[in-house]
């Protein structure tokens, strides 16, 4: 049985362990920062749960630690993938409280996953290179976006007929057979589960007639949880909700 809550239920750690407790619910898929927040919330929410999917972001390893200190049965997997290969490429099973950053696995059934450089050339374990996966889940394409779709979207050049998509992530073969993510290789990044490109939103501000200079990064609170920043050079006054807008 497959149990869908509604988006006031999923953002309330009492609502939605009333609702795993009245359905029943022992599997459930979280995105990363939702996680977080639950976790922070009520750590009693996942009490009965015995696998608990996580992903869509870089896992916070105190927030995983801390639910598994207190539901050590529980089996947490790491669930990486873009949405144009609809939608894991890689999963990886957390055994154990971690220290370090948590791999992203290995590649699913009916999929596959190769780290290059440059040149497209495939890259030995434990250097670093751009992740491009494949296999049954690769997309179409981009609607309406030809010029992008040629871009990402490839013929793998290591196996006959077999479509592949550019992640744009930083990552590495590990010596165990399991992936490491770094980053991006370019200005991207990730905020409660949207894609946001940082120099579009500095090309919007450098639009208005008073800004000079714009740079605008990803900002991280205590919580872990990532909000845009801008800092403009002005050449005169601007009100700040102005440079909101």
């Amino acid at each position: 049985q497959l149990v869908l809550v509604s988006q006031d239920v999923i953002l309330d750690a009492p609502k939605l362990k009333e609702a795993v407790r009245s359905h029943g619910i022992t599997t459930m898929w979280l995105t990363g920062p939702l996680f977080n927040q639950l976790s922070q919330q009520d750590l009693e929410l996942f009490e009965g749960i015995r696998e608990l999917v996580v992903g869509g972001d870089v896992l916070s390893v105190p927030h995983i630690n801390r639910v598994l200190e207190a539901h050590p049965s529980l089996r947490i997997i790491n669930g990486y993938g873009p949405t144009e290969n609809t939608t894991f490429s890689t999963t990886h099973a957390i055994t154990g409280l971690q220290t370090e950053s948590v791999p992203i696995g290995r590649p699913i059934h009916n999929s596959t996953a190769y780290v290059v450089d440059r040149s497209m050339q495939l890259q030995p374990v434990g250097a670093w290179g751009e992740l491009i996966v494949g296999g049954d889940g690769v997309a179409r394409g981009y609607r309406n976006r030809p010029d992008l779709t040629v871009e990402k979207f490839i013929d793998s050049p290591f196996r006959s007929g077999e479509r592949c998509y550019r992640t744009g992530d930083l990552v590495r073969w590990n010596a165990d057979g399991t992936l490491e993510y770094k980053g991006r290789i370019d200005a991207q990044v990730k905020i409660r589960g949207y894609r946001i490109e940082l120099g579009e939103v500095e090309a919007q501000l450098l639009k208005l007639e008073a800004v000079r200079e714009a740079v605008v990064i990803a900002r991280e609170d205590e919580q872990g949880q990532k909000q845009l920043c801008a800092y403009v050079v002005t050449h005169a006054d601007v009100a700040a909700n102005e440079l909101r807008s």
